[in-house]
């Protein structure tokens, strides 16, 4: 595959994340979006290499939601893409299906792990239907991983649990992201480790 001008990269770790947010009412402005900002004010905070941005507001649609995962994967270079909405038990809710199509290999882990994070506050965790898939094209991959709507559960999905001295008690999943796109071929990306660890064996840390 022929890469365009939006896969160069400003430094050679910088990772370029894509950002959806998939919302029927936010895409048609009937209400404000608070996913993507909510995405970007964790990212900000938690990841300490370079990174780059490139955000989607769309609608709760089968079609559009595949298409923009492959357009960010494909024509934008994207190592790791995060959405959030849509992973509920309603026919409106359709993005695992969408990302299953856009995907290559499946990663469950990541929805499981998502779920016993939640199940710490609601009941109705069990309903989630998050999942994360890598796409694989020639000569690159992507994780892309399905998020929960509410901002206060995709930090908490995003980061785990810690107790009152700020300890770990359930990892959240971004620990093992960085380790993940490692394998896959991706950019070596470090952590704040204040807001969350990166977990690599010691064979694949950078000195």
């Amino acid at each position: 595959m022929k890469h365009t001008e939006a896969w160069k990269r400003n430094t050679p770790n910088e990772i370029k994340i894509g950002l959806i947010s998939i919302s029927d009412r936010a895409s048609k402005g009937v209400y404000s979006d608070e996913g993507i900002p909510s995405l970007q004010r964790w990212l900000m905070g938690a990841i300490s290499t370079p990174y780059l941005f490139h955000e989607r507001l769309i609608a709760d649609e089968h079609e559009v939601i595949a298409e923009t995962i492959v357009e960010l994967v494909d024509e934008m270079g994207c190592d790791l893409v995060l959405t959030t909405g849509g992973t509920g038990p309603s026919r409106r809710d359709v993005t695992p299906e969408a990302t299953l199509d856009a995907g290559t290999r499946e990663l469950p882990g990541f929805g499981e792990q998502m779920r016993q994070i939640s199940l710490h506050f609601v009941p109705t965790a069990i309903l989630s239907r998050q999942t994360a898939v890598l796409r694989e094209i020639e000569g690159h991959a992507a994780l892309v991983i399905n998020l929960p709507g509410q901002p206060k559960a995709i930090a908490q999905t995003l980061e785990g649990l810690k107790d009152e001295d700020g300890k770990s008690i359930v990892p959240g999943i971004f620990a093992a992201v960085p380790y993940c796109l490692d394998l896959i071929g991706g950019p070596y990306i470090e952590t704040n480790e204040s807001i969350i660890k990166a977990f690599r064996p010691k064979s694949a840390l950078k000195k």
